[in-house]
C-alpha cells in the first residue's frame, strides 16, 4: 500500500480502502483538475450547494444588462460583499494544489485564491472577480480601483449595512438598493460589470477549447482528471467530466455530498478537499480533513 505523505498511516486515520485505492490511482500520473466552490469553503467563503445550503437565485446575465434598476441592485449587493471577500486568504487545499502542480487547473471559482496560493498552469473557467468590464468600450479595469470609487460615490453605506449576510456568489443579503449610486465606465461612461461568467452567459470559447485539450491530452498520457470540491450542477464544469468518461480517462470526485457526476467517476469521495489534496501532494501532517 502506498504512503502518500509523510506520517500518514491509513489505519490509524481509519481511510477506507476507497480512499487509499484512488490516492494510488491519481500519484504519479499527469493530472487536469477541476475545482468548484468547496476549495474556498475554509477561506470563508460560503460555497453554493453544500449540505444544508439554501436555494439561490443568482442574478442571470439577461437580468444584469435589461435595466441601470438591476445593475444597482448588483452593484450594491456586490460592493459590500466584496469588501469582505477581498481579504480572503487561500488555505491548505489551494496550497496543497498549488504543490501538485498539475497539468492544468480548471477553476470555477473567481475568488484568485489559487493565484494567491502560486497555481501556476491554470484556465479561471468564469473569469475572476478582481476585474470589471465595461460594455460599452469593452475595457478591462481593476475591482478595486472601483470600490473606491462606490464607496466615494456612496458615503457610509457599508457601515450601515455591516450587518447583512454574505452570499456565496460575493454579494450579501439586501432588499432596499434604490438609492445606491453607481458610476460609470471613466473612459466612455458605459455600464460596468464584473469580468465574470453570470448564469446565461456563454464561457469564452478559446477557454472551453484549452480545457478540452488538456482533457484529450489525459488520455494519451494516462492522464487522469480529479475534481474537488464540485458538485458539477453547472455543464461548464460538468462537459469536462462527461468528455474524460466517454474516453476511457480515470475521473476521481472529491466532495462533500452527491454530484452530478458520480455515476462517472472511476472513485466518489465524499471526504475534505484540504486533507485529501495535502495527502496526495505531500504536505502537511494534519489529516483531520478526511473526517
Amino acid at each position: 500500500m502506498t504512503t502518500h505523505a509523510a506520517g500518514l498511516d491509513p489505519t490509524s486515520f481509519e481511510q477506507d480502502e476507497t480512499l487509499e485505492r484512488a490516492l494510488d490511482l491519481l500519484t504519479d500520473r499527469p493530472l487536469v483538475v477541476l475545482g468548484g466552490a468547496g476549495m474556498s469553503t475554509d477561506s470563508g467563503i460560503p460555497d453554493y450547494r453544500g449540505p444544508g445550503r439554501p436555494e439561490r437565485a443568482p442574478m442571470t446575465y439577461q437580468e444584469f444588462v435589461a435595466t441601470p434598476q438591476a445593475q444597482q441592485r448588483y452593484w450594491a449587493r456586490s460592493h459590500l460583499g466584496w469588501g469582505r471577500m477581498r481579504h480572503a486568504e487561500a488555505n491548505a487545499g489551494h496550497r496543497a494544489l498549488a504543490a501538485l502542480d498539475p497539468e492544468l487547473l480548471i477553476t470555477q471559482n473567481v475568488d484568485g485564491l489559487h493565484e494567491a496560493a502560486g497555481s501556476r498552469r491554470m484556465i479561471a473557467l468564469h473569469g475572476r472577480i478582481a476585474d470589471v468590464v465595461c460594455l460599452g468600450c469593452r475595457e478591462v479595469t481593476s475591482r478595486a480601483g472601483l470600490h473606491d470609487r462606490l464607496e466615494t460615490a456612496n458615503p457610509g453605506f457599508a457601515d450601515t449595512h455591516a450587518a447583512a449576510a454574505v452570499r456565496p456568489d460575493g454579494d450579501v443579503e439586501l432588499d432596499d438598493t434604490t438609492a445606491f449610486v453607481v458610476p460609470g465606465c471613466e473612459t466612455c461612461g458605459g455600464a460596468l460589470k464584473p469580468d465574470v461568467v453570470f448564469f446565461g452567459e456563454n464561457v469564452p470559447k478559446d477557454r472551453v477549447e484549452r480545457c478540452y485539450a488538456a482533457v484529450d491530452a489525459l488520455g494519451d498520457g494516462g492522464g487522469a482528471l480529479l475534481v474537488v470540491g464540485s458538485s458539477l450542477t453547472v455543464m461548464s464544469g460538468f462537459r469536462f467530466v462527461r468528455r474524460a468518461a466517454k474516453a476511457g480517462t480515470p475521473v476521481v470526485i472529491v466532495n462533500r455530498g452527491t454530484t452530478r457526476g458520480d455515476e462517472l467517476a472511476t472513485y466518489k469521495l465524499d471526504v475534505g478537499v484540504a486533507g485529501f489534496l495535502g495527502a496526495l501532494a505531500g504536505v502537511g501532517a494534519d489529516f483531520s480533513g478526511f473526517s
